[in-house]
């Protein structure tokens, strides 16, 4: 089947500008009411508690259910290769997939074990269903929230670019009614919508730096209107669509950095990890933004380091009703974090 391509109207929106055409234009200058840690955002010490022994390794996805428990995606003993061409298709050994207490920090349960070679993106859909991508296996799976599998789709070890395969897809966008979007991903350059069943609808996007065209797009996102939003992350932006994939806006600037992730949390803000590529002196990444729905920074949150509140390479975030979020942290970060307002 033919991808289907974007058709609308394709005006550039750039950093400072509005996201939308309807809305009104802003200033390029830096937002004067963006706040800065600790005026803002604070990190909770000492959150989450694992068991004695336990290490979370690479913690690549991190989502929240219905009842407020933190889902955490994490890689383990296994990190990321260099080069990445090595990807190991063998699965992890250890539980892969991690429940936590949103309070108190206390692991509740891990399942997830022999089942992935490169945990990436998680999203936990209205229904409390976990869906999860695999980058080595070139796969997407929807799980119930207790590991009992729904849905597999692509083939097991096997790249493609068509309608029933993948080349290491990112993440998972779910509509309220089922059907669902998929960013693939690192290799293929390309947003795949799918209906509720699974079954392949359309897709659209090319390699490029032009609207609708994509370099690696890493990680998707979906608000109550409708709206795609895509951290496009090569290309440093963030890609706003409608839900059959015509281009609405592009956000690019200094003050949004380099998309790792996008999330809408409850309140219909969005939040927008700045994540690695770390330039060598100074680090200026590594860093949460808080977003209105026509691209304005509003709240930022976090550095580059090691010590608490700190980031290395901030890979996935998730916002709780009321605006607590957390943020999971590969390379040599290696951790989730709680951070309150």
């Amino acid at each position: 089947m033919p991808r289907r391509r974007p058709m609308g109207r394709r005006a550039t929106v750039f950093w400072g500008l509005t996201a939308l055409a309807c809305a009104p234009q802003s200033t390029a200058s830096p937002n004067p009411e963006a706040k800065a840690h600790p005026l803002g955002y604070r990190v909770v010490h000492g959150w989450p508690h694992l068991p004695l022994g336990e290490l979370l390794g690479q913690v690549s996805g991190v989502g929240l259910d219905s009842r407020g428990t933190v889902i955490v995606f994490r890689r383990g003993q296994r990190s990321w290769p260099f080069p990445s061409d090595s990807l190991r298709t063998d699965p992890i050994e250890a539980p892969t997939i991690l429940l936590f207490d949103s309070a108190s920090g206390r692991q509740l349960s891990a399942w997830g074990a022999g089942r992935f070679a490169m945990p990436h993106g998680l999203t936990v859909d209205s229904r409390d269903n976990v869906w999860v991508t695999d980058v080595a296996l070139h796969q997407v799976f929807k799980f119930t929230q207790d590991g009992a599998l729904l849905l597999t789709l692509g083939e097991r070890g096997v790249p493609g670019d068509d309608s029933v395969h993948f080349d290491r897809p990112t993440d998972v966008a779910v509509a309220p009614d089922g059907s669902f979007y998929v960013s693939d991903g690192y290799r293929n350059s390309r947003v795949v919508r799918f209906s509720k069943e699974g079954r392949y609808l359309f897709s659209w996007g090319r390699k490029g730096n032009r609207p609708g065209e994509f370099d690696v797009p890493h990680s998707i996102a979906r608000d109550a209107a409708g709206q795609i939003y895509v951290a496009d992350r090569s290309n440093a932006r963030i890609q706003v669509f409608d839900s059959v994939g015509h281009f609405l806006a592009e956000w690019k600037g200094s003050e949004l950095g380099r998309p790792w992730a996008v999330r809408v949390g409850p309140e219909g803000y969005l939040y927008v990890v700045d994540g690695g590529d770390q330039p060598e002196a100074p680090p200026d990444r590594a860093r949460v933004l808080k977003l209105t729905r026509e691209g304005r920074v509003i709240e930022s949150f976090g550095s580059f380091g090691n010590y608490d509140g700190q980031f290395v390479w901030p890979h996935a975030v998730a916002v709780a009703p009321g605006g607590t979020v957390y943020v999971g942290d590969v390379s040599t970060g290696m951790r989730v974090q709680k951070f309150i307002h």
